[in-house]
């Protein structure tokens, strides 16, 4: 299952796993994978942190994310968003 667009006030976090998937936690113990379109470069790195600029309160594919150093602001690299797809709890 995957959606277009999330709205912000359901996101709580955004954690880069590596330079290609992002892992979105969202309210109600949901979560969400996003495979993005291209590499970004800097976004698994520590002291660097992912930054976006919205015109609407929702988080859509397409959108364009940039990897910003912590330490002095410089961007060090951006990538746009794919689906968000929904990630099932297994039972074991």
């Amino acid at each position: 299952e995957t959606e277009n667009c999330l709205t912000l006030t359901n996101i709580q976090s955004i954690t880069a796993l590596d330079d290609r998937h992002f892992l979105v936690r969202a309210t109600g113990g949901r979560y969400y994978l996003n495979k993005v379109s291209a590499r970004c470069n800097g976004a698994s790195s520590p002291g660097n942190r992912i930054q976006y600029e919205l015109s609407t309160n929702q988080l859509c594919r397409n959108q364009i994310v940039t990897v910003v150093e912590n330490l002095n602001g410089f961007t060090v690299g951006s990538c746009g968003l794919n689906d968000f797809e929904k990630l099932e709890k297994i039972d074991s």
